[in-house]
């Protein structure tokens, strides 16, 4: 899984960690989380399985996969949806907002983060929805 974290050059606050799970065939010139002090900065997850392929059933199954995504990726970089502070969702059609939003409630337990969401022509691989969150993490974790 996650190999190594490349601390930012001239800098020793910000961790750079590569993405894990890459669509078949494709280099990605982004990382998969940033960590600069207690913050964790996590790149857009869509509902991409363990082979990096779009899951089938639309947006209730795609959203349940992405947000099954960002808590791995919560989880490996320190941090858990009880502490995630906002996020910003993008949905392929406006008309999937109800169900996007029966599926994503579930993850709060305490608190919703901050949120931003807009409709948008079209997202990587042909997903329906994508979400991009930040998180709070312990400040000496991995140190």
């Amino acid at each position: 899984m996650l190999a190594f974290a490349a601390r930012a050059s001239g800098s020793d606050d910000a961790e750079y960690f590569p993405v894990t799970n890459p669509p078949p065939g494709m280099s990605l010139p982004f990382s998969e989380a940033v960590r600069v002090g207690s913050m964790l900065y996590l790149s857009g997850e869509i509902g991409t399985g363990a082979d990096g392929k779009l899951v089938s059933g639309g947006i209730a199954a795609e959203t349940k996969q992405l947000m099954q995504n960002i808590g791995d990726s919560l989880a490996r970089h320190g941090s858990s949806w009880d502490r995630v502070v906002q996020c910003t969702v993008a949905l392929a059609d406006i008309k999937d907002w109800p169900a996007f939003n029966d599926v994503y409630r579930g993850y709060f337990k305490q608190h919703y983060p901050a949120r931003m969401a807009y409709a948008t022509g079209g997202l990587a691989l042909g997903a329906r929805a994508e979400v991009q969150c930040n998180a709070l993490v312990a400040r000496d974790r991995g140190r």
